[in-house]
């Protein structure tokens, strides 16, 4: 008897840009575009349209010559693979300046990830209620991810608590994590970390401001001297 045939495993590159495509498939969604061509997605996410459709093969779309891809088919496509299909409630470890920004909001049960818990170390933070959600102390971490089964937490302490935060999540049954704290985290093989940086980003925009800065200097020096 044959073995079933086991699901192709995206490239992790290609999972990155999914959501990109998602976003602005569903803006163009909303503006009433039935169709688009791979040349147009493309253009709209600055990648090549070869890449954009070998991307697409991977949900085994292919699009139709002379017409596009279908929109709206190509949303759910991408939100299967995604699995945006349901919910998936997450769990912010602390009640500082920006977990009480993030736990308020609202664009995260939008996209379909409600804030299923807060939780600090800090008794003068617990009780206290942020975007509906009231804080509760971080060793009720276990009890609140077993009951309302989330696997995504979000680390949003100071760098000196952010590796407690992860070790104390992976404890609790936590397998995603999405760490704001500017260290890199030690955690077991299996469970995904993405980082995100907002100082790197920031450098990454000053290198292109020095740039354009750096070229009308440039130009200002040459006619000084000419």
């Amino acid at each position: 008897m044959p073995k079933p045939e086991r699901a192709r495993r995206i490239p992790d590159a290609t999972v990155a840009r999914l959501p990109v495509y998602l976003q602005i498939l569903t803006d163009q969604a909303d503006e009433g575009v039935d169709n688009l061509s791979s040349d147009q997605l493309a253009a709209l996410a600055g990648v090549n349209s070869a890449k954009v459709r070998k991307d697409l093969s991977y949900l085994g779309s292919y699009g139709t010559r002379g017409v596009g891809y279908e929109v709206p088919y190509l949303v759910y496509q991408i939100r299967r693979q995604l699995g945006l299909t349901h919910d998936w409630p997450v769990v912010i470890v602390g009640a500082g300046n920006l977990g009480q920004a993030l736990a308020g909001y609202g664009g995260f049960s939008e996209r379909g990830f409600p804030v299923g818990g807060l939780v600090d170390i800090d008794e003068a933070k617990v009780g206290t209620v942020v975007g509906g959600v009231r804080v509760r102390h971080i060793d009720e971490l276990p009890q609140l991810v077993q009951s309302k089964r989330i696997s995504i937490g979000v680390v949003a302490t100071p760098p000196s608590g952010s590796q407690d935060a992860a070790d104390r999540m992976v404890a609790a049954g936590i397998t995603s994590i999405l760490n704001f704290a500017p260290v890199m985290l030690a955690v077991p093989r299996e469970v995904q970390v993405r980082k995100v940086d907002l100082a790197l980003e920031l450098q990454i925009l000053c290198y292109h401001e020095q740039v354009r800065a750096g070229g009308t200097l440039r130009a200002v020096s040459r006619s000084a001297t000419a």
